[in-house]
């Protein structure tokens, strides 16, 4: 019996949103995303806050994400809806 059903893992990665280090210990991933960074996350961008006229810009820290994706596909030289085609 050939295996017909050959399904590629993707994995999705994402970042959350940026925010000031010391809040993000707390920040969690969308559901069914994996959180793969520790603490306060990385500390690669910047968040902004409006104050009246002024839009002031601070260094902040934002978490990585992951997801664990399968997509269903057939094994080389099967095709169709069931992978029955040969």
């Amino acid at each position: 019996q050939m295996k017909k059903q050959c399904d590629q893992k993707l994995l999705i990665r994402m970042k959350t949103e940026c925010v000031a280090c010391s809040l993000n210990l707390d920040t969690q991933c969308p559901a069914g995303y994996t959180k793969i960074t520790n603490g306060t996350g990385i500390p690669d961008c910047r968040y902004y806050l409006k104050i009246k006229t002024h839009t002031l810009s601070f260094p902040g820290c934002r978490h990585r994400c992951v997801k664990e994706f399968e997509q269903p596909e057939c094994c080389q030289g099967h095709w169709g809806p069931d992978c029955m085609g040969k």
